[in-house]
């Protein structure tokens, strides 16, 4: 970690990690020191640094623009220490060699990091500590549980160290440190367990920007904690058992000391972890597009390329697909999948494919467990996310070369979960085999779509026809042929006399020419008035 002093740039990478920023220029032999971070927008004049030595983050700018050449001489003279791009796979040759004239470090960011994350990482790793500088057996940055034995030992107090969604990412094992039941229930399942007081303890950590005193729940211990933030976002938190309530007031100070230090650890495991699932999820992407990848991609998702495995798919419900706040929705809801698949099955792949998050589901221990792991997430997900989620289960297939067959299931559970009439429920979960009508319906609906050589006109003609002389044609063939021919049922369901029906029936086979007597007319006929508004008719 960095000392108390100011940091220089080669302290800050090593921090880092070379994931995350790698040098584009050669690095100067002399230390370069660095003191703060600022944010270069494109549409704004560049920012003054109020101190020498600065690091700018060049958001927007592309590589081949002559705006980055002129940002390069423009921060050298400012005093700027280097300048932060995204390449985006374009040439950087031309960039690096107008830094290195200017006497300014290049550094190229990951670009799956976004600005903002990045921006906090680097003012975390900026920020000087005296608990934790250089000295000998300081935690690496990432070990977590390193970090949850020298809190401990420093504070007073077992420890856990959790993420926002109140998952256990490390604990202390320091002997002789008391412990309670909920402590040891959560460290054995990695989570903290539901309920209401839980809930409340939470609400006021994240509220409060100190370190928090909660009482003993029945049969626990009395707790210290601490939200632990990056600006306005909380990353996690920090919880101390008290027993015998002998922590101080100095506790709680060397509690809120540390919680910088933690932040800029968890940044950065979020980072490794992000990269991690990203990595995964291109896996399972390529094992979806290609099956005969399955010989190189199965031993790196470490599963067996001929076990049984099938197909779950989430997708968050919205009537527009492109909106920002239901992509958005989406990439969290694929954080969420992915971190109760790892929890159940290990990391064996998830992904966000055209906001559709699909999680590969090895071969569980009862014929039930995929289907109960599926609604448990959608439900916590709704939970969690405040929208309307929607889950299907593709059948289970004999290896990973039959993986598309499972996802082609799972595309049309939720395909059919979306078609169905009445107001939606706000968490929607089936298998193929539960909906397996309506997916065939929705499976037919996309044939007579896109089938060129099949004669559409008697379904749009009945509509159009219905629309232009405000008759009501086609509910009435559509609800005789929904009761089996039946007139009264069909009169009672439209409330009309079965006359009406009758009459209605007899001039729409004048007018459209089809014969109500023969069976393959009249299921053709209800397929294309059934499935009318999904194919646009």
């Amino acid at each position: 970690m960095l000392d108390t002093g100011v940091p220089d740039l080669g302290q800050v990478l090593e921090v880092l990690g070379s994931s995350l920023l790698r040098p584009l220029t050669v690095p100067p032999e002399k230390p370069v020191p660095v003191s703060g971070v600022l944010i270069f927008e494109r549409r704004a004049p560049l920012p003054l640094p109020p101190i020498q030595d600065a690091i700018l983050l060049a958001v927007g700018v592309g590589m081949a623009e002559a705006q980055a050449m002129e940002l390069v001489g423009s921060a050298a003279e400012a005093g700027y220490a280097c300048l932060v791009v995204k390449s985006f796979g374009e040439p950087v040759a031309r960039l690096v060699e107008a830094a290195q004239q200017s006497g300014i470090v290049l550094l190229a960011a990951d670009e799956a990091v976004a600005w903002h994350h990045l921006d906090a990482m680097i003012s975390s790793a900026l920020t000087p500590t005296e608990r934790f500088g250089q000295a000998a057996g300081a935690p690496a940055v990432g070990d977590l549980f390193a970090l949850a034995n020298a809190i401990a030992g420093m504070v007073g107090g077992a420890t856990v160290i959790e993420d926002p969604q109140r998952r256990i990412l490390a604990y202390s094992t320091l002997p002789g440190q008391a412990v309670d039941e909920g402590r040891r229930q959560g460290i054995l399942g990695l989570q903290v367990p539901n309920g209401p007081e839980y809930d409340e303890q939470y609400r006021v950590l994240t509220r409060a920007g100190r370190t928090c005193r909660f009482p003993a729940f029945p049969g626990g211990l009395p707790r210290l904690g601490i939200a632990v933030r990056v600006g306005s976002e909380v990353v996690g938190s920090i919880w101390v058992v008290n027993a015998g309530e002998r922590l101080d007031s100095v506790a709680e100070q060397a509690l809120s000391d540390v919680a910088n230090n933690v932040a800029l650890h968890l940044l950065a495991a979020r980072t490794t972890e992000s990269a991690v699932r990203r990595r995964y999820a291109d896996l399972l992407r390529r094992l979806l597009a290609d099956p005969s990848s399955v010989t190189a991609v199965a031993p790196q998702l470490g599963l067996d390329p001929n076990s049984p495995v099938a197909v779950a798919a989430f997708a968050v419900a919205s009537v527009d697909a492109e909106d920002v706040l239901t992509a958005q929705a989406a990439t969290r809801l694929a954080d969420l999948v992915s971190l109760h698949c790892e929890a159940r099955y290990g990391r064996h792949g998830c992904a966000l494919i055209d906001g559709t998050v699909y999680a590969l589901l090895p071969s569980g221990p009862s014929p039930n467990a995929h289907r109960e792991l599926v609604a448990y997430i959608a439900r916590r997900a709704h939970s969690a996310l405040r929208v309307p989620v929607r889950a299907g289960l593709g059948s289970l297939v004999q290896g990973l070369r039959s993986i598309v067959s499972s996802r082609a299931d799972a595309d049309l559970v939720l395909r059919a979960l979306s078609e169905r009439q009445g107001d939606p429920e706000p968490c929607q979960v089936a298998t193929i085999d539960e909906v397996w009508a309506g997916a065939t319906l929705s499976a037919l609906a996309r044939m007579l779509a896109t089938h060129e050589g099949l004669p559409r006109g008697l379904g749009p003609a009945v509509r159009a026809h219905d629309l232009e002389h405000s008759t009501t044609y086609a509910p009435t063939i559509l609800a005789y042929l929904d009761a089996n021919g039946d007139v009264a049922a069909a009169s009672h369901r439209l409330s009309v006399h079965p006359n009406t029906i009758r009459y209605r029936l007899s001039r729409a086979t004048e007018i459209f020419g089809f014969d109500l007597a023969d069976p393959d007319e009249r299921l053709v006929l209800w397929l294309r008035l059934r499935l009318g508004d999904q194919l646009g008719w």
